[in-house]
């Protein structure tokens, strides 16, 4: 059974940085392509980042450049450093595999305020 634990989050003023992890339960190269997701208030869960078993990397538009996904097979963890925070990136913060499992997380929620 799959778990997914992310971490990490927490208040920032704009232009800061925090680094989210997310710890997934079991061989994390069973997981193939590794994503995070995040969900704003009111709004749908969008996806911002990929990483596959390789190292390959995508990013969403909206956080090229400043963002960073990362992942460490041991332990079996997917980090996401965050630089350059607008409060447009506030939301709750996913992990997940990519396309995602029907299962998520709790989620970690990143505040930027302006």
């Amino acid at each position: 059974q799959v778990q997914l634990v992310e971490s990490g989050g927490g208040l920032v003023q704009a232009g800061g940085s925090l680094r989210l992890s997310c710890a997934a339960s079991g061989s994390i190269f069973s997981f193939g392509t590794m994503g995070w997701y995040r969900q704003a208030p009111g709004k749908q869960r969008d996806f911002i980042a990929r990483i596959t078993s390789s190292g390959l990397k995508v990013y969403a538009d909206s956080v090229k450049g400043r963002f960073t996904i990362s992942r460490d097979n041991t332990p079996n963890t997917v980090y996401l450093q965050m630089n350059s925070l607008k409060p447009e990136d506030t939301a709750t913060y996913y992990c997940n595999k990519y396309p995602p499992l029907a299962t998520w997380g709790q989620g970690t929620q990143v505040t930027v305020s302006s």
